[in-house]
């Protein structure tokens, strides 16, 4: 609405289903930076088609800036410049195209590739994830360097991560760079020497479901 869309909610006000119309045209926008990066992506890949520039502020302290790291990095590759000025004011000229690079990789999920990588940690022997490596522009691939802080063996590969158990301690760190990933971490730390420590995951209880309670009433069971 701030952008000029025209939304009407067919039924109670702010769910589905809705009807819209008119479409974005760009402008200022304010965006709430503190519950989700998810509304700012969507925000910044429609901004360059619109007929007018977009300039986004953000309000409060934004989450997950490696999120937003991707977004800007995989539009720059198909074409589009966005200026960012210190993850709080983004603009966007208005009657971009996106632009095909020809052939692209899309890497493995980091945030899937936890899980695989925590096991080996946690169980013994070593795990390999390939697809994805130390060149990835996704920021839960940092989760493998939260493992090695706990003492599992991390070797790296321009395509690989491979992961070995150690002795595993417990941490106290900021999970903000890793939310999604962080979920793994609490699982691995069932198996660490030690009270670990998870903060900045405050944003866990505005996802699909409260991840916060959820983990915490799951790891309670065992």
């Amino acid at each position: 609405r701030q952008g000029g869309a025209q939304i009407d909610y067919l039924e109670q006000e702010n769910y589905p289903p809705l009807r819209l119309r008119g479409g974005f045209q760009g402008g200022n926008v304010e965006v709430d930076g503190s519950v989700s990066s998810q509304f700012l992506t969507a925000l910044l890949m429609t901004a360059p088609l619109a007929p007018q520039d977009t300039v986004i502020a953000i309000k409060g302290d934004l989450v997950s800036k490696p999120y937003i790291d991707i977004t800007l990095h995989l539009m720059k590759t198909f074409g589009v410049e966005v200026d960012n000025q210190s993850y709080q004011r983004f603009v966007v000229r208005g009657k971009q195209q996106y632009q095909s690079p020809g052939d692209y990789l899309v890497e493995g999920d980091a945030s899937s590739a936890s899980y695989f990588l925590a096991a080996g940690a946690i169980k013994g022997g070593t795990v390999k994830v390939t697809g994805i490596g130390r060149g990835s522009v996704q920021g839960d691939i940092r989760f493998a360097d939260v493992l090695e802080k706990m003492g599992a063996t991390v070797t790296w590969g321009d395509d690989f991560i491979a992961c070995t158990r150690g002795e595993l301690k417990a941490i106290d760190m900021d999970m903000n760079h890793i939310p999604d990933a962080a979920m793994t971490i609490a699982t691995a730390a069932l198996f660490a020497q030690g009270t670990t420590t998870l903060r900045n995951i405050y944003n866990w209880r505005v996802k699909e479901t409260d991840r916060l309670f959820a983990m915490a009433t799951e790891l309670r069971k065992v």
